[in-house]
């Protein structure tokens, strides 16, 4: 049995969880399929360490929004972006991905 393997681009967007409504607006904006938010996210970046659960609300710390596009997605999603990384704080990841039911990953208009 031979397994095929389709490419996709999977894109990561580490920010403060009060913006997560902008990234998941842009996401559906351009007809993302689906993504994944992670909440309560721990690391070190450049401005240092950040703890994930705080007391208070996911707002205050930092999340994660996951999603896996075609590559002709992946332009509209960093254009859409940029600026928004301009003003705020956050990182993006831009991965080669491979998937099993590329169905599962394409809009109507993909």
């Amino acid at each position: 049995m031979s397994i095929r393997l389709y490419p996709m681009k999977e894109i990561k967007i580490v920010l403060e969880g009060e913006h997560i409504r902008f990234v998941t607006d842009v996401l559906d904006r351009i007809k993302a399929s689906g993504y994944t938010v992670f909440s309560n996210i721990s690391g070190k970046g450049h401005s240092g360490y950040h703890e994930g659960h705080l007391m208070f609300n996911d707002t205050s710390s930092l999340q994660m929004v996951l999603t896996v596009v075609p590559e002709n997605k992946v332009e509209p999603i960093l254009s859409a972006l940029k600026p928004f990384l301009e003003r705020h704080s956050g990182s993006v990841f831009v991965l080669d991905a491979s998937v099993l039911r590329p169905d599962h990953f394409q809009s109507e208009d993909s």
